[in-house]
């Protein structure tokens, strides 16, 4: 690629941006404007450039830096064929340029993962008109504090080197660094009565950090070595100069009071509190800020992290975070107290601190320099009704989305909350908002997610989802096509458009749970049922098998189709368990065993597919880990870190207490090695339970899962099979789609479960049509209305006329089933009484009862068909 400032082209770009920035300089525009003195120097996004694109893609772009003014970011996109100028404010700017003109101009995709970069033509597309996009906030942060642990805490620099490319591709331009983060404290604390090999223990492994950084647990994966905290601190060198030379800012963690056990003994004067449980695990102490001995340590740790890392302007503290305890400190002296230290070591710097439960507090906002502290919002799109600049005074705010918890491998997002109360809510009075944060705890999928969430930060106004998808759709694969249009359009109906309310992320999948016949999700605090019509997945799949072949080579299609099946097998759990439960509690052990049948060939399929693309294997990211240690020893404890978690994530004290499974994931290796054989032994204990009439054996899953964790077995860091004929073997394996939609009666109204909610008993009732998962019934074969992943039911099981309709696990009692008949009415099976509505009413809120049928208008129902 070239940069220069004598080409016409290049000038008349320059001058278009400072139109755009500065005014109108082309009223009297000079054909030989003044040169501008180079902001930066451009050779890093030369760089990126060279390693994200073909060399005769990359020669053909020209960037030209220009002065960033006060207004923020900008880039300018003009040229012919062949010869591309992109002017902008920063090196990051000028890749956020390019991969601009790649999806908007070229038509191709550069994902996280996937690309469909092969249909480049030779020649790059000119650019029919200058196009020039400013950013809408100053701050676009991306990943959370979490992100290290769920998407691979052992990566090398190359991996976290794409990662920051790919970032700035997408607009981002402040990005927090875990990676060797616990040098400082090894460094600063050994002048505090510490001996390395006690810090060595007190430090937890790699994968685990992310939670000791936020001060809920020690230890546990360690200890580590001194090697490994010095290459970590190495990597994490390179990966904040990466930042820097690209104009972007690392966010470091900064130190607010975590010390280890025993501090108080080894510093007289000192006054900590103890911090307590944290699911299980014993949380570190906590250093009264207010306390002289703090400012001492403080001073230390900022000063051993300058001289590894060097300075940054933000950086990343959590006071309190998730239950911490403050005990007799008064928490506005305390954050106080934490930002001077700060400031003591980093003048101007600014706090960043998550939005997520209580935090930040009046109390932490009422002692801190509220324009030196940014938010980054946790729950924008979770929750309804929020006013942050009320609840936060004021305090600037990045907003924030968490799609995936874990690292799940769920596909969905609640885009529609995105592209409607971004906008709200940066152009309301008074507003606060000041950037974006893409803040999954897990990063690596969802593609479609990552691509929408950063461009919110660079359109000047809402996003048309529908245009949106579809231009994603033509981008995707290199080129518009109607069956992959088709087939994005239902994923934006579907697991696209999710509502806030409850939840910000989909539903996990249950071949992943942790067995049982009512498991309705793997990880604790995930959603219980489906949160979109399951249809709208098998439905694309459909359709993306149907995408032209000259479409179908590109990663980024071949990546999307294992994923877009994957999903569609997962859905399928969510149906398969239900009807499971029910054949055992009818002691039908014929219909048992082949629904146990259909359940393991699904898994094994499912095993099969995930293991025909790179980004689901569960190899890579044990021999990453095991490529860290210096040892034999080591490379087995740094494995074992990397396998727990994924599946006990702690010690069976913390496990048990719900973090099991937390980060389960659909990978080839993790399926038939530990989730499939989970299943086949609880298969295997309820069938011998069915065949001899007794109770089903106890299993200790902590037992297995603790036991898999400590192996050492290999697994393949290669892609095996064909993933378009898997995909196409998971559409001809799945069920025709039962019809699914809203069941509407009286005056029009529909079905309703009460609040959304997935909780056994909650009473049906009839409410205006709203679209929601909570109004959006299956038909089932078996004779079953399902939604939220359960079935309507008649409270109790009982006979008596004006019995309470309720939401219930599916359990194949005859409570459960439903006849529609000729005159439109739905007669229960076991009372023989039909669906009331009570009282004749169709006002929201009415109550769905059974009662004597009569045919009458309120027992009138139009099913989905």
């Amino acid at each position: 690629m070239r940069w220069k400032s004598s080409a016409r082209a290049t000038l008349s770009s320059i001058v278009l941006l400072m139109a755009s920035m500065y005014g109108d300089p082309t009223a009297h525009a000079n054909p030989n404007p003044p040169s501008l003195s180079a902001a930066f120097d451009p050779a890093p996004a030369s760089a990126a450039l060279s390693r994200l694109l073909p060399a005769r893609a990359a020669a053909q772009f020209s960037l030209v830096p220009v002065p960033k003014p006060a207004s923020g970011d900008a880039f300018t996109l003009s040229g012919s064929v062949g010869a591309i100028t992109v002017a902008g404010t920063s090196p990051a700017t000028l890749l956020t340029g390019v991969g601009w003109y790649l999806e908007h101009v070229a038509g191709v995709d550069i994902g996280w993962p996937g690309d469909s970069l092969g249909k480049l033509p030779a020649a790059l597309p000119a650019v029919p008109d200058p196009v020039t996009r400013s950013a809408t906030v100053p701050h676009r942060y991306a990943l959370n504090d979490t992100d290290d642990g769920y998407s691979g805490a052992y990566r090398d620099f190359a991996s976290y080197q794409h990662e920051i490319d790919v970032l700035a591709l997408h607009g981002v331009n402040e990005v927090f660094v875990q990676m060797g983060a616990e040098y400082p404290y090894y460094k600063a604390l050994q002048s505090f009565g510490y001996s390395g090999a006690e810090l060595r223990s007190w430090i937890p492994g790699p994968a685990h950090q992310g939670w000791w950084l936020l001060q809920n647990m020690s230890g546990f994966g360690g200890p580590v070595s001194e090697q490994l905290i010095n290459a970590r601190a190495a990597e994490g060198r390179q990966i904040t100069d990466q930042l820097r030379a690209l104009g972007m800012t690392p966010v470091l963690p900064g130190y607010y009071g975590t010390v280890p056990p025993g501090f108080t003994d080894r510093n007289p004067g000192a006054k900590v509190v103890a911090q307590g449980d944290w699911v299980g695990f014993q949380r570190p102490d906590w250093l009264d800020p207010t306390n002289a001995v703090f400012t001492r340590v403080a001073a230390a740790y900022y000063a051993a992290q300058r001289t590894r890392f060097g300075d940054s302007t933000l950086y990343k503290m959590d006071l309190l975070h998730e239950g911490g305890l403050p005990g007799s400190v008064n928490v506005t002296d305390a954050a106080t107290a934490v930002q001077h230290a700060l400031d003591t070591a980093h003048p101007g710097a600014t706090w960043v601190i998550l939005g997520w439960q209580n935090n930040p507090s009046a109390a932490v906002l009422k002692g801190v320099d509220k324009a030196r502290m940014l938010i980054v919002d946790g729950l924008s799109d979770r929750y309804d009704n929020l006013d942050r600049e009320t609840a936060w005074g004021g305090t600037p705010y990045a907003f924030g989305a968490i799609d995936n918890f874990g690292g799940h491998t769920s596909i969905g997002a609640n885009t529609s909350t995105w592209v409607s109360r971004f906008q709200q809510w940066l152009s309301k009075k008074n507003s606060a908002l000041q950037g974006i944060a893409y803040l999954p705890e897990g990063t690596g999928g969802n593609p479609a997610s990552f691509d929408l969430f950063t461009e919110l930060a660079w359109q000047p106004g809402p996003i048309d989802r529908t245009a949106w998808f579809a231009d994603y759709s033509a981008r995707r694969y290199g080129g518009a096509d109607a069956h992959a249009a088709a087939a994005w359009e239902l994923l934006r109906r579907g697991p696209y458009s999710t509502a806030s309310g409850t939840w910000s992320e989909p539903q996990d999948s249950l071949f992943t749970a942790r067995p049982g016949r009512t498991a309705s999700h793997a990880a604790e605090w995930s959603p219980d049922g489906m949160r979109y019509d399951a249809a709208t997945v098998q439905n694309a799949l459909a359709e993306l098998l149907q995408v032209a072949p000259d479409k179908q080579a590109s990663t980024a299609y071949r990546y999307d189709l294992v994923d877009v099946a994957r999903q569609a097998l997962a859905n399928r759990s969510r149906v398969l368990l239900p009807q499971i439960n029910a054949a055992y509690t009818a002691k039908n052990l014929t219909q048992f065993r082949g629904l146990v049948t259909e359940w393991k060939g699904d898994e094994a399929l499912l095993d099969q597919l995930v293991s025909s693309d790179p980004a689901f294997l569960l190899g890579t990211w044990l021999t990453s880990a095991r490529a860290s240690g210096a040892t034999a020893a080591e490379k087995s404890q740094l494995e074992y870190d990397a396998r727990s978690i994924l599946t006990t994530w702690g010690d069976r004290a913390a496990s048990e207490a719900g973090v099991h499974d937390y980060a389960n994931r659909e990978w080839g290796g993790l399926i038939s090695d530990l989730y499939a054989k989970r299943w086949a032994a609880y298969f295997a204990s309820l069938d011998t339970a069915l065949t001899g009439g007794t109770a089903p054996v106890a299993i200790d899953w902590f037992a297995m899962d603790d036991s898999w964790a400590r192996q050492t077995n290999s697994y393949s860091t290669s892609p095996s099979g064909d993933p378009i004929a898997l995909a196409q073997h998971v559409r001809d394996a799945l069920p025709p789609i039962a019809p699914s939609g809203p069941i509407t009666g009286i005056g029009g109204a529909c079905v309703d479960i009460t609040g959304g909610s997935t909780a056994d008993g909650t009473p049906l009732q009839l409410y205006g049509c709203n679209g929601t998962p909570a109004q959006r019934w299956t038909v089932s074969a078996d004779n079953t209305l399902r939604a939220n992943g359960k079935c309507m039911d008649v409270r109790g099981g009982a006979v008596t006329p004006g019995t309470v309709v309720q939401l219930y696990t599916c359990n194949g009692t005859p409570a459960q089933s439903w006849t529609p008949r000729s005159d439109g009415t739905l007669r229960n099976t076991k009372s023989g009484l039909c669906l009331d509505a009570g009282g004749g009413s169709s006002a929201n809120g009415t109550a769905l009862i059974i009662w004597t049928c009569t045919g009458n208008v309120n027992q009138r129902w139009s099913l989905p068909s």
